[in-house]
């Protein structure tokens, strides 16, 4: 079995939201995933969409994997850094407003036994 990765750094969304759409395509082969990806409506899903597109590629080059013989290996979602902002509130106060980023990261493996 060999392994193709793509990462995506720093985008503008927060891990939370994202791993939703992360859970969509966990398992899936990549032709199944894409098409998930592509229909769903999470902003998730269409930043994922890029990082998983970038992962085929790169087996496409690396490893000289077919794109039907991709598999979704894993899918990783973690936190990046939070912009800190403020917003002004009543009275002279402010409360902390947290802009969260996420780190990709998305893993495919040729499948075993094709048939």
């Amino acid at each position: 079995m060999q392994f193709a990765k793509a990462k995506t750094k720093y985008v503008r969304i927060s891990p939370r939201k994202a791993r939703y759409a992360a859970g969509l395509i966990r398992g899936l082969n990549v032709e199944k995933a894409s098409l998930q990806l592509q229909h769903s409506k999470l902003k998730g899903g269409r930043l994922l969409k890029k990082t998983l597109d970038t992962a085929v590629a790169n087996a496409a080059v690396l490893i000289d994997a077919r794109r039907e013989q991709l598999k979704v290996h894993e899918v990783r979602v973690d936190p990046g850094p939070i912009l800190r902002r403020a917003k002004p509130r009543s009275r002279g106060s402010s409360v902390p407003v947290n802009k969260r980023t996420s780190h990709f990261t998305i893993v495919l493996a040729t499948e075993i036994g094709e048939k």
